[in-house]
């Protein structure tokens, strides 16, 4: 969701229009940062604007200290799939807030999910 926020997709339309608090932890954050490159090459954009979009989507960070204690249980719920997701589950859970994601390898794990299109749908009813 992120990096679609950022390249100006969908998602964009819900961190600006409807301002939905974005609590991300420092893990998925640098995730997104080495990333920026690759998507400024495929969707032609100058990687400086991806990263100035980038630094002004309004975040609240979380280190691991935050959801560490919940780690070992959303890499245990996501065994067989993208460890890397570990730690939103992870942050999800500990602040009890539904995981905003397009990933179905997310749903049906003890937390809230929404899709980017559900969200929408939820927001402009």
């Amino acid at each position: 969701m992120l990096l679609s926020a950022v390249i100006g997709k969908a998602a964009a339309r819900v961190v600006y229009e409807f301002e939905v608090p974005l609590h991300v932890t420092d893990f998925n954050a640098r995730e997104v940062e080495e990333y920026l490159p690759k998507m400024a090459a495929k969707y032609h954009f100058a990687v400086e604007h991806l990263v100035l979009d980038w630094m002004f989507l309004p975040l609240k960070l979380h280190s691991e200290d935050k959801y560490r204690n919940r780690l070992a249980w959303a890499q245990r719920a996501l065994a067989g799939r993208d460890p890397e997701d570990a730690h939103a589950l992870a942050l999800a859970s500990v602040l009890q807030l539904p995981l905003w994601t397009n990933d179905r390898d997310l749903q049906g794990l003890g937390v809230e999910t929404y899709t980017t299109a559900q969200l929408l749908r939820h927001l402009t009813a």
